[in-house]
């Protein structure tokens, strides 16, 4: 009786975080992997799911996969990675807070003139006037709401100081 290496492996590993909540809940530990991906309407093989057809074979006829032929037991779990696939991305873009302190004293000190940020002392990092300048256009893009705090802040000053 051989047993394949990646069967093995995969039936062991159902458990494992590689596998998404819909699968782990409709596996079934007695199967192999290809019979439970079939059960749920899955390909565990692409080549024979999805062949390629050849130029010679285009010409002719081509019976349909046994693939398409097999019953779909579990369709529930294609219904919801399919709504899971459609759900937004969470846009999680950033910058750190020393980037930040960055900028904003980069902003404070020299208003637009990157060429003047670009001599600062405090430009550890020898940037250029357009690295700086992306670093900015970065933090305007990011934190929004905290960049116009900043700028009406950096204009009370101003008031306060005329």
């Amino acid at each position: 009786m051989s047993i394949d290496i990646n069967e093995m492996t995969v039936s062991r590993c159902v458990s494992c975080s590689l596998f998404s909540a819909q699968l782990r809940n409709a596996w079934n530990e007695k199967k192999s992997v290809a019979q439970n991906l079939a059960e749920m309407g899955l390909a565990f093989d692409p080549n024979k799911a999805l062949p390629v057809l050849r130029k010679k074979a285009a010409a002719m006829e081509i019976e349909t996969s046994e693939a398409s032929g097999t019953l779909v037991k579990k369709p529930y779990v294609v219904d919801s990675l399919v709504a899971e696939a459609s759900l937004p991305e969470k846009k999680t873009h950033s910058i750190s807070r020393d980037m930040i302190e960055y900028v904003q004293y980069m902003i404070k000190h020299h208003r637009d003139n990157y060429k003047e940020m670009a001599k600062d002392e405090k430009n550890y990092y020898q940037d250029t006037p357009k690295q700086i300048r992306r670093k900015v256009e970065l933090y305007r893009r990011y934190h929004p709401q905290e960049y116009e705090a900043f700028m009406q802040s950096l204009k009370q000053q101003k008031m306060e100081l005329s």
